[in-house]
């Protein structure tokens, strides 16, 4: 089908994607453009899994100070190639990771990295929030606050502050398609200004 130039260009604004990418994703989705952003996205996710084994060992170490000073973040990012790490698109990936990590304030990467007892205890809460209801039930409403507490407290699986349709995770996938090469968060340190002190200390 013939693609509509100004909805190439709207795609592209909307996801970053190329050009070529763009309007074979509007082909394959009749036009439509939301399908396309979700065809996008899965054939992010799919380089994604395909380049799972490869080693990133190259990237960037992004900072990002907020408050007047009173909140800052240093986050590793990591991708294939030392050229890759140096263009514009992934620095700017490298920063938006850092404000999110300063506005969310994750406690990990991925959900295999927090610590069962953490995992556990909050299973426990949930349980005794639903005490008196069939067990069943009860399964069924901790899985469920389970899940919400792991969008709350992982970051790939945040929301992404810009675009709360988009988690982390969707924003590595898309920048992995544009880029060519495997991307993946390494590691992170939240500074807040007096955090952990006892104000009565001197």
């Amino acid at each position: 089908m013939e693609v509509n130039a100004n909805l190439v260009r709207e795609l592209r604004d909307k996801t970053g994607a190329g050009v070529m990418d763009c309007k074979k994703a509007l082909a394959e989705s009749g036009g439509d453009l939301e399908q396309a952003v979700v065809w996008l996205r899965e054939k992010g996710i799919a380089q994604v899994a395909k380049r799972a084994g490869r080693v990133a060992s190259e990237g960037s170490i992004g900072a990002y100070i907020h408050a007047g000073g009173k909140l800052g973040v240093l986050v590793e990012v990591n991708c294939e190639s030392d050229f890759v790490a140096k263009t514009p698109e992934f620095q700017t990936l490298v920063k938006e990771i850092a404000m999110q990590i300063a506005a969310q304030n994750p406690r990990c990467i991925r959900r295999d990295q927090l610590p069962p007892e953490v995992i556990e205890q909050e299973r426990q809460i949930y349980a005794s929030q639903s005490a008196g209801k069939p067990e069943q039930v009860v399964a069924k409403i901790v899985e469920g606050k389970l899940e919400r507490f792991f969008r709350e407290v992982v970051l790939e699986e945040q929301a992404w502050v810009r675009d709360p349709n988009r988690t982390i995770r969707d924003l590595l996938g898309e920048y992995t398609g544009k880029l060519g090469e495997k991307i993946e968060i390494r590691r992170f340190s939240r500074f807040q200004l007096g955090e952990n002190l006892d104000s009565k200390s001197v």
